[in-house]
């Protein structure tokens, strides 16, 4: 089964830059894409940055200029690096994998879920 790990969370300050990691295993070579989502207390589950299965594909949501999503293969990570953090990132940030194409940005057609990392921006 797909088994994906995040980490890189915790708690920093405004301005600073942070990556968060997923690592990933299992039956990989059926993912088409890979996401990045967050989420806060009493709100739904976000979408932040997609990425194919080759990592040459990208996709952001509205006003994440400050987000980049990469993957290093070689170490079955794939990466969400945020830059000039700000108070309102604080969320769980979670990584997801789905066999739909890039392009897809609903949590549902994301089938497999890691346990999230908290990131924490204090002002």
């Amino acid at each position: 089964q797909v088994h994906l790990v995040e980490s890189g969370g915790g708690l920093v300050q405004v301005g600073d830059s942070l990556t968060l990691t997923c690592e990933y295993s299992g039956r990989t070579f059926t993912w088409a894409t890979v996401g990045w989502f967050r989420q806060v207390p009493g709100k739904e589950r976000e979408f932040v940055a997609g990425i194919n299965w080759s990592g040459q594909l990208t996709d952001y949501a509205d006003s994440m200029g400050r987000f980049t999503i990469s993957k290093d293969a070689s170490r079955n990570w794939v990466l969400l690096r945020i830059h000039k953090l700000e108070p309102d990132d604080t969320a769980v940030y979670y990584c997801a994998t789905s066999l739909a194409g890039r392009g897809i940005r609903e949590p549902q057609k994301f089938d497999y879920w890691g346990q999230g990392t908290q990131v924490t921006v204090s002002s």
